[in-house]
């Protein structure tokens, strides 16, 4: 009996498009994802637990995660850099209200330590040049220290 061969022909002008589909529809290990953010797989299973990532498919008792997964891993890892806590981030996940009410919070926060980074480079600045022996003696850090006791204005809510 004759075997049938079927050959499939992918011409240049469609061959582009599958490949891009195929790619978007491939799903990595934990391995290649940690590889291509540079997060170790550790963190990604603890985001996962703890609901930050959603969980993913698995293949073979294997995690399998869609390209989105990386662009999730890459917005975590700023809102951390940003300082919010893992409570914050998942708050910052949720419907608009509570949303919005951390981030007010959060920027009060921040708000607060660029204050108190401004007040600590002003001194630093000033203590390299200043020419008194104790710092604490020199006028005008005395005077710039009663400055910073003297509270600013409230800010005004978003």
């Amino acid at each position: 009996m004759p075997t049938t061969l079927q050959l499939e022909l992918r011409f240049k002008s469609n061959a582009g498009i599958d490949e891009e589909q195929e790619e978007r529809n491939v799903r990595m290990p934990i391995g290649r994802l940690a590889k291509i953010t540079g997060v170790p797989a550790s963190a990604i299973r603890y985001w996962e637990r703890h609901g930050l990532l959603p969980a993913p498919e698995r293949e073979s008792g294997q995690r399998r995660y869609p390209p989105e997964a990386a662009e999730r891993i890459t917005v975590l890892r700023k809102c951390q850099q940003a300082g919010l806590t893992l409570v914050e981030i998942s708050e910052f996940q949720l419907e608009q209200p509570r949303r919005k009410a951390m981030i007010r919070a959060k920027i009060t926060e921040i708000e607060q330590r660029l204050v108190d980074l401004d007040h600590a480079h002003q001194l630093l600045t000033h203590a390299l040049k200043c020419s008194e022996e104790d710092i604490v003696r020199c006028p005008k850090f005395r005077e710039q220290m009663a400055a910073w006791q003297t509270p600013d204005p409230a800010p005004p809510l978003f």
